[in-house]
């Protein structure tokens, strides 16, 4: 059965999309099948896999809303990774589920049917704590936090966990923190490694904080122009070595828990 990974920040430009597409494509590497899930209006994610946004049909839009089916709006990204796409219109989404019976379960409902088919789902989540990243928390067994290393970031880290706690104790009991994975990092500036440095005394007691660190690099913003990811696009760059590490200690945490 999939492990289904949240990655959530409520920070923009935290890497939340950089790392669930390249996290999908290193997964895919070791021969894992994953599924990634846009359930961001923003649809960086379809779009940075090369899809046509308004040229869609049906995305998760039409799956949270109960008018398609998840399986049904797949498709194909690479080998072995699939995509439930989104577009705009899945800003509407947040506005309709309110009024909705069990509406923080929408999409654990329809993820049902594909669990068994999966190693891996990730869920890119939006940088909001509306109903959209309530539905992914509740589908999800953990979430991967994504955090670029300056200060507000790190205070938004705190909120995030705090959001965690309130998911586990009123919908989903079993939900996990995967991990803190530090983004854009700047090894020349004195305050981002202060910053990497304080979230390992501050929150490594608690939760793991990857030993992986993702350096800021410009192959991140040129591999989506192509639809690729940067194992893809840079398959010898810092960028795809980081997304390689991680998924090697995302699974390696898995075979020894």
């Amino acid at each position: 059965m999939a492990r289904v990974i949240a990655v959530a920040n409520q920070k923009g430009g935290s890497g939340k999309t950089t790392t669930t597409r390249s996290l999908a494509a290193a997964l895919a590497e070791r021969g894992r099948q994953v599924l990634m899930i846009d359930l961001d209006p923003q649809a960086s994610l379809s779009e940075g896999c090369g899809l046509e946004l308004h040229a869609l049909a049906t995305t998760t839009y039409h799956v949270l809303i109960g008018s398609a089916r998840l399986p049904d709006i797949l498709v194909p990204v690479e080998d072995r990774v699939m995509l439930a796409p989104a577009n705009i219109h899945l800003s509407a989404a947040e506005l309709q589920l309110v009024n909705m019976n069990r509406r923080e379960d929408k999409l654990r409902n329809a993820l049902k049917p594909l669990r068994d088919h999966y190693d891996y789902v990730l869920i890119d989540c939006p940088p909001s704590f509306g109903l959209l990243t309530v539905n992914a928390l509740s589908a999800a067994d953990s979430v991967l936090i994504p955090m670029t290393c300056d200060y507000y970031t790190l205070l938004g880290v705190g909120l995030l966990l705090q959001t965690v706690r309130e998911i586990q104790q009123e919908v989903n009991p079993s939900l996990q923190v995967e991990g803190i994975l530090a983004t854009r990092f700047d090894s020349r500036t004195l305050h981002s490694r202060e910053i990497l440095q304080r979230a390992r005394s501050e929150l490594g007691g608690q939760f793991r904080i990857f030993e992986t660190v993702v350096r800021e690099s410009v192959r991140f913003k040129e591999s989506p122009i192509v639809g690729q990811s940067i194992l893809t696009y840079a398959r010898t760059s810092d960028g795809a070595r980081a997304y390689r590490s991680l998924a090697e200690e995302i699974e390696n945490h898995a075979s020894s828990s």
